[in-house]
């Protein structure tokens, strides 16, 4: 597979129609990956973000968080739709729990996405005060995951 120009500017289409945050392919000695920054919404901004998502994908899921005012603390949101997993493995011990302190770069959690595991790291340092979502739970686009003060 050769990788021109006019190939990679589909798949960044893709990739922006799609709502996707990243497409990887690999063949043979050759591999691509197209990246799109997430930027983290300020928690007042948060909540009317949500909204704007979910009627594309799925209305009911982000309702409680958007119901929510954002007076927890800083939210950890998701920056894909996947499966939360709050352990690295069924039997192991959750990454976070709440009322422990982390800090900025720390694994708070996994979300599935298309069978990638994805490490979600804080962005900010504090004490988990609130887990919004249950292990296995689908979560969307923007969901808030937790909150840390």
């Amino acid at each position: 597979m050769k990788f021109d120009i006019e190939y990679v500017e589909k798949l960044a289409k893709v990739l922006a129609e799609n709502e996707l945050t990243e497409i990887s392919l690999e063949d043979g000695e050759q591999a691509i990956t197209l990246r799109k920054e997430v930027v983290v919404a300020p928690a007042a901004i948060a909540p009317a973000a949500v909204p704007q998502a979910a009627p594309a994908v799925q209305a009911p899921a982000p309702a409680p968080s958007a119901s929510e005012p954002a007076k927890k603390g800083t939210p950890i949101t998701s920056p894909m739709v996947g499966t939360f997993y709050s352990a690295p493995s069924p039997d192991a011990k959750p990454f976070v729990e709440v009322g422990q302190t982390i800090a900025q770069g720390d694994v708070v959690c996994i979300v599935e996405a298309m069978k990638l595991m994805n490490e979600i790291e804080s962005e900010i340092s504090g004490k988990i005060v609130e887990i919004c979502v249950k292990d296995g739970q689908p979560v969307e686009f923007g969901q808030v995951l937790m909150y840390v003060e």
